[in-house]
């Protein structure tokens, strides 16, 4: 993989670029977060790991500039803040995973693969578009449609959408979204669930007569249609 590394540390930064670069990715990396910005906006990276604390601009920042300008780049996050709060705070502003320092290479070797993993299994065309109703979700191309209108979505409304149109009209629990999406588990103090959820909603159904994303309440969320 092509991979971004955001690291200010003179150590970590190089130990982690080597480690990654022998596990056969290509490694960028760069110790300010401006410059970051501007790499992952003019090149095609397929990973992008970013610290919090960085000179020039701050890799929440960083993040944040990315998912405004709808960058889908899987982001992982190493950082000395790895409070709950702060982990719950980089998944709000849309990473998709938070690795705590300090850390093995051996984990941080593994959750890399993983995301590289999630990001490559691209469908065939036979299989690659979800319906429900009027909502469609190409695998493919990433592009949502609700009828004629076409839907931008962030990384994690994404993915919350295939697991719903994958598995319609079945109950999506917070605690499975919460291990399928962001690989938590079950937290009752997060609201990360319910804030991304919110969001979809937004999206897909506020706007149109017909609602499809449904709270059941004291079970989850479900796809369906209203009778």
């Amino acid at each position: 993989m092509r991979i971004l590394l955001l690291e200010d540390d003179a150590e970590l930064g190089p130990w982690i670029q080597s480690g990654l670069n022998s596990a056969g990715h290509v490694v960028d990396l760069l110790i300010d977060g401006r410059h970051a910005l501007a790499a992952a906006t003019t090149t095609d990276y397929e990973l992008v790991l970013l610290d919090r604390m960085t000179p020039g601009l701050d890799g929440l920042s960083v993040l944040k500039a990315m998912r405004a300008a709808k960058n889908p780049v899987p982001v992982l996050f190493l950082s000395a803040l790895s409070e709950v709060d702060d982990r719950v705070t980089g998944l709000e502003a849309g990473a998709d995973d938070y690795l705590g320092k300090p850390f093995a290479f051996t984990e941080l070797l593994a959750r890399v693969n993983a995301l590289g993993r999630r990001n490559s299994s691209a469908p065939s065309e036979s299989n690659s578009v979800l319906c429900f109703a009027d909502l469609s979700l190409d695998l493919l191309t990433r592009q949502c449609h609700r009828g004629p209108q076409k839907i931008a979505l962030n990384t994690k409304e994404f993915l919350l959408l295939e697991i719903f149109l994958k598995h319609p009209s079945r109950i999506q629990t917070k605690a499975m979204l919460l291990e399928k999406v962001w690989d938590l588990r079950f937290d009752p103090t997060t609201s990360v669930v319910e804030t991304h959820i919110s969001r979809l909603r937004n999206k897909i159904d506020k706007p149109f007569a017909v609602k499809l994303l449904k709270t059941v309440r004291g079970a989850g969320y479900v796809l369906e249609e209203q009778s």
